[in-house]
């Protein structure tokens, strides 16, 4: 028993350690909240915290110019993606305090990107905090064909079929064999991918959660008074997901090929 918790805690350890980034985000949230800041406002704090932050964690090495390279990739794709889906006509969030913010780009405050990157950043510093290996992984083009699928997939449900059913389809059968193979303390774990991406999206939905208590950003039925996220909404993280680890994958693809 005295093995295991050790083993978890050092999970627990290794997991805080890779998500530093949308932990940092989220105690800025919940900071604001509260505190009233002077001077600037709240979205342009939180993009110029998360601006000084990134430059801190490249300054002293927390993270390779390649990987920052990546997250910021994963960045731009997806402010594109929120101009859209925050666009008027579409409707799908909005920031509510956008009229204050001065680095915005129409209905985007340009901290939501880092929401993204807080994400892919997790899933790059758990390849070393974690010491993550997979067994089984399937070809990798696969990862290519997937990922701007499901890009796409995220403007053209609007107006066209919804293909998620589709690619969760095809998610299930290339990765149901995958195994993730970690180790944080003394002992080598393994774990279904799927499951893994699962409680990750979960994870990332409760996060989701904070940040539309603390009314950074609300879907339309949280407008009048606040509401869990829907629980549909955890699909939509996993296919996120899924990207984002196909981007990051660029770096370590040697990894995947053991």
């Amino acid at each position: 028993m005295k093995a295991l918790i050790i083993e978890l805690w050092y999970f627990f350890l290794a997991n805080l350690r890779a998500s530093y980034f949308g932990v940092f985000l989220l105690s800025i949230f919940l900071i604001t909240e509260v505190v009233q800041i002077p001077f600037v406002s709240r979205y342009d704090f939180i993009f110029l915290s998360a601006v000084v932050f990134q430059v801190c964690v490249l300054v002293f090495r927390f993270e390779k110019p390649k990987e920052f390279f990546v997250i910021f990739l994963f960045h731009i794709l997806a402010t594109c993606m929120e101009l859209f889906k925050t666009n008027p006509d579409v409707g799908s969030w909005m920031y509510p305090s956008i009229s204050t913010a001065t680095f915005a780009i129409a209905s985007v405050p340009l901290f939501s990107g880092f929401l993204y990157s807080a994400v892919g950043s997790y899933i790059s510093r758990a390849f070393t905090f974690l010491n993550l290996s997979y067994e089984r992984f399937p070809a990798y083009y696969h990862l290519w064909i997937l990922a701007p699928l499901i890009y796409i997939n995220f403007f053209t449900h609007h107006f066209f079929f919804d293909i998620r059913y589709l690619l969760f389809g095809y998610i299930f059968i290339i990765f149901w064999s995958t195994n993730i193979q970690y180790r944080v303390y003394q002992v080598q774990h393994s774990m279904p991918f799927l499951l893994a991406a699962a409680l990750m999206a979960f994870f990332v939905w409760l996060a989701e959660n904070v940040g539309t208590f603390t009314s950074i950003w609300l879907y339309p039925n949280q407008i009048e008074y606040w509401e869990l996220v829907s629980f549909n909404k955890i699909s939509s993280w996993f296919l996120l997901l899924m990207l984002s680890f196909a981007l990051v994958s660029i770096i370590y693809r040697d990894k995947l090929r053991q």
